[in-house]
This record gives C-alpha cells, sequence and structure tokens, in this order.
C-alpha cells in the first residue's frame, strides 16, 4: 500500500478533544456522527475522531486537580494493548473494543479515528505484561528514560525487534476495530527533551512499518506540534499530517502567527502528505475542562482562520460539539467556494505579509485554478491590494473579468495592474481568478 493514497486530500472531520477533553464518551460519539451524517458530509467532513484517555478509569473525575490523573486504571488486554473504558463505551466491553462504535460510524458513511499516546502504558511495564508474538515482556521493550512530559501514562518505546512487535499488535487490533484514522501524540515534537525533540523518530517508522503490514489504509497524524521543519522529509516519508503549531485556542495572536507557519511548510503540502494547522476552535467549546465557552474569534476572524487552512491546504477538524453549532457557523463550514481551495493540487504560496495584511495564492496546474486571499492583519478596517503582476496569472486579461469574494459575494475592485478590496480588522477576502 501506498500510504499518500491514504489521504488523496486533506482529511476533514470532528475531534472530540476541544469540546470534551477527556470525558467524552460513546453516546455523545454516535450524537456528533449523526449530525456530520446529516449535515456536513455531503460538504467533504467525514472524520469521527475520539481524543485522548478513552482507555481510562475516571478521566476527567479530577479535572480540579489533573488534566490527566496519574497512576489511574488503564484497560488493557492481556497483550498490553489499551482498550476502551467500557463505562464510557459500552459496546466495547467482552473483547469488542471500539468495533461496534467504528461499525456505527462507518454505517452513516463516515470514517472513525482515535487518539494514541506514543509509546506503551507504563502500568504494563510495571507489571510485566505479555507482548504479542514475543517472548518478551513490556518492561524489557519500554524505555523509562522517555516520557511525555504533560499526560503520565506511557513509557517510550526501544527500537527493537520486540518493539516494532508491539506496534504490529496495536495497529492489527485497530485495524480489526476498523480504525481509518490515528492521531498519535508526544511524537511529532517530543518536548519534554529540548536537546532531543524529535526522539520518538523511530516510533514514527514503527507505527509507519505496522500501518503498512496492517492491510487496512489508516492515515496517520503527528501531534503535538511545532513540527520540526529539519525534518520535513521524515515526516513527508512516514506520516500523512503533522501538526505545525501546539493546540491552538481561539485567540487572536495564536491565529496571526498561523501566517508565518504556514509560509514555513508551504512547500511541503503535497497529495497525502500535509502540514496539520490544528483544530478550528469556533461554535461552543469546553465542557469537558469545566468552563464551557463559545469561540472567542470574531466572525471575521473565523473566516480568516478557515480561509489560509483551506487556500495553503491544512487538514480541517472542527472541535466543538457539532449539535450545539449555530447556523452561521454552518454556513462558514460548508462554503463550497472557500472547501474548493482545499486540494493538494493547489499550490499555496504567500506572496505578501507584514504587520498589517497578507497575500496567499494557490494554483493548480493540472486544471487551472487559480485562487487567491487578501487578509487584513490590523486591528483596524483597511483596504488591502495585490498587484496582478505578482500573482503567477499568464496575463491580465485573466484577472480582467469580475472577481467576487467567496465569503460575501462583494466584487473586488481590479484597476490596471491591481486587485484590491477594503476589509474589516482580521477579516480576509478570498477569490477565483
Amino acid at each position: 500500500m501506498n500510504k499518500n493514497d491514504f489521504a488523496p486530500l486533506p482529511p476533514m472531520g470532528w475531534n472530540s478533544y476541544d469540546y470534551y477533553d477527556t470525558t467524552v464518551t460513546e453516546a455523545d460519539v454516535k450524537r456528533n456522527a449523526d449530525y456530520m451524517a446529516d449535515k456536513l458530509l455531503e460538504y467533504g467532513w467525514e472524520y469521527v475522531v475520539v481524543d485522548i484517555e478513552w482507555y481510562a478509569k475516571g478521566a476527567g473525575s479530577r479535572r480540579s486537580e489533573y488534566q490527566y490523573i496519574p497512576f489511574s486504571t488503564l484497560y488493557m488486554d492481556e497483550y498490553s494493548r489499551l482498550l476502551p473504558d467500557p463505562d464510557r463505551f459500552p459496546s466495547s466491553r467482552d473483547g469488542a473494543g471500539f468495533k461496534p462504535l467504528a461499525d456505527y460510524v462507518h454505517s452513516k458513511g463516515l470514517k472513525f479515528g482515535i487518539h494514541i499516546m506514543r509509546g506503551i502504558p507504563r502500568n504494563a511495564a510495571h507489571s510485566h505484561g505479555a507482548v504479542l508474538g514475543t517472548d518478551v515482556t513490556a518492561d524489557d521493550i519500554a524505555d523509562p528514560s522517555s516520557i511525555c512530559r504533560w499526560n503520565p501514562d506511557m513509557y517510550g518505546v526501544r527500537d527493537s525487534q520486540a518493539g516494532q512487535a508491539y506496534y504490529d499488535s496495536i495497529i492489527e487490533l485497530y485495524a480489526g476495530w476498523g480504525v481509518d484514522y490515528i492521531k498519535c501524540d508526544d511524537i511529532c515534537n517530543t518536548n519534554a527533551y529540548p536537546h532531543a525533540p524529535y526522539s520518538g523518530k523511530h516510533e514514527i517508522e514503527m507505527l509507519a512499518k505496522a500501518i503498512d503490514k496492517c492491510g487496512r489504509p489508516i492515515v496517520l497524524s503527528l501531534s503535538p506540534g511545532p513540527a520540526l521543519i529539519e525534518h520535513s522529509w521524515h515526516y513527508k516519508k512516514y506520516a500523512n499530517m503533522w501538526r505545525i503549531t501546539d493546540d491552538l485556542w481561539d485567540q487572536w495572536p495564536l491565529l496571526l502567527d498561523m501566517f508565518r507557519r504556514c509560509e514555513l511548510w508551504q512547500d511541503h503540502v503535497s497529495k497525502g502528505c500535509y502540514p496539520d494547522c490544528d483544530m478550528l476552535p469556533i461554535g461552543v467549546m469546553g465542557k469537558g475542562f469545566g468552563n464551557e465557552w463559545r469561540s472567542n474569534f470574531t466572525k471575521d476572524e473565523q473566516k480568516t482562520m478557515l480561509t489560509l487552512w483551506c487556500i495553503f491546504g491544512s487538514p480541517l477538524m472542527i472541535g466543538s460539539e457539532l449539535p450545539l453549532m449555530d447556523e452561521w457557523t454552518v454556513e462558514l463550514l460548508t462554503n463550497r467556494q472557500i472547501l474548493s481551495m482545499l486540494s493538494p493540487e493547489n499550490r499555496p504560496h504567500q506572496i505578501l505579509r507584514n504587520e498589517e495584511e497578507a497575500v496567499w495564492e494557490a494554483k493548480n496546474d493540472a486544471n487551472g485554478d487559480h485562487f487567491a486571499a487578501l487578509f487584513n492583519l490590523s486591528d483596524e478596517e483597511r483596504t488591502v491590494s495585490v498587484k496582478i503582476s505578482d500573482l503567477t496569472v499568464s496575463g491580465s486579461e485573466t484577472v480582467k473579468q469580475n472577481i467576487a469574494d467567496f465569503w460575501t459575494g462583494e466584487r473586488l475592485s481590479v484597476d490596471q495592474d491591481t486587485i484590491s478590496m477594503k476589509l474589516p480588522a482580521h477579516g480576509c477576502a478570498a477569490f477565483k481568478l
């Protein structure tokens, strides 16, 4: 199998983390899957991803003290492989794992994904748990000097034949469940080790090899960021997507910084290989954090975010509770013209960026599609312009037609060698040439 064929377009879907944190349940997942199938699937939204701690007993029950409870009970099988918490995922009982839930998601025409942490459970190492297909135990392949800075569940896995066997065994299990997408955490940037931020490199390779062996196309997503640009070739060889930022929340300075990050990674977008701008913090979030809130991004900032993600070619993952989205947010996520920019064949390129504005374009050499976007990065309304001569078009006749903004339908001003539009603070315009 060619892993670049697993995700011919940047994956689009929903992830449970921003709303549920560690507390998501089977009923929650089904409710969001139902909504996606009914309202969003026809627009390309198809992945339903269960995020962190689905295997931990009582996850979220001590949130005022811990996000991840130290030394908590982790559900595992006899081969040190994590299993869903049966209290939160009742259909997983009796060894069924996530297969019944995956079957439900698939019945809706959707795809099913899970979050995992890099490594092997510490509990398995401490109890000398078995490793499928080997005569060693978990403590033999666990590396106690390789841990996650923020989550206490796992030890890293040693680069060995038995370590590979462990990864083969968990991917074989997930493939049997019907998993289509794996988000592996504490691996894209092992930030507990500033001197060795890519110390999980061999575990990325072991995951990729295990996926190749399992016979099922499983998208491999790496977190957290920021990804290391000097290892771009390695991400592209072994993964389908990798985070170029740490967790992105609904704060303008974080969104503003994504223009710099996208510029850094713009030459590394290709079919099946996507620098990942992280989830879309829109709608209602935070229930699992104990502080439910509606996105702090203005409507113009939300348009700017989705426009940048799409013209750049990032995967799109909604972080909010889907049934709580208002009509405006649904319209934001189902703008076909904006979503039409989301193709790995549309080569992204930043033309201009300063403290007040940015301009991007993306051209599809295969079918001739040519998109551009103007961004007002300032805190006040201003007119943003781009010279036609700075765009990679064959001639001015190409753009001397009516050009309308994908968001408002308003026509942009085309004056000799310049395209311009007055934009609100933190706002944008996107259009096709």
